[in-house]
């Protein structure tokens, strides 16, 4: 259960609206998922994950499959379901298949296995690794 109720269409005050009426304009939906509907509790953080989202998933340098399936990896190793669920609803749409969600899953579980022994062991980095760019 969420700690506050979701915001519907009718008790969104006109800033959250208007937040609203962007994500089904970007988006191409009629339905506001309930993480922006909780979020709209709080207006200005509705308004500056939206911005901050829009901007970051935007057509770039990566594909927007390729950033799904980042942003699915980060809610699978932070544990969300919220956005496991949403993002590989939204990888799936853009063409992520059965088999590539298992090489996924299993890519998450190799990096949190030698993160954590790399971590535990204080393990110094190799010189060649530290000015890739």
């Amino acid at each position: 259960m969420a700690m506050v109720p979701p915001i519907d269409d009718e008790g969104a005050t006109p800033e959250v609206r208007a937040v609203f009426d962007d994500i089904r304009r970007t988006r191409g939906v009629e339905r506001i998922n309930n993480f922006w509907r909780v979020l709209a509790n709080d207006p200005a953080s509705l308004r500056r994950t939206w911005d901050s989202l829009k901007s970051v998933m935007a057509a770039g340098a990566l594909d927007p499959l390729t950033k799904e399936l980042i942003y699915l990896a980060v809610s699978i190793a932070n544990g969300c379901q919220y956005c496991t669920a949403s993002h590989g609803a939204a990888a799936r749409r853009l063409g992520m298949t059965k088999e590539m969600l298992g090489e996924l899953i299993a890519v998450v579980g190799m990096a949190s296995q030698t993160n954590r022994l790399a971590d535990g062991y204080r393990v110094p980095v190799d010189e060649g690794f530290e000015n890739l760019f």
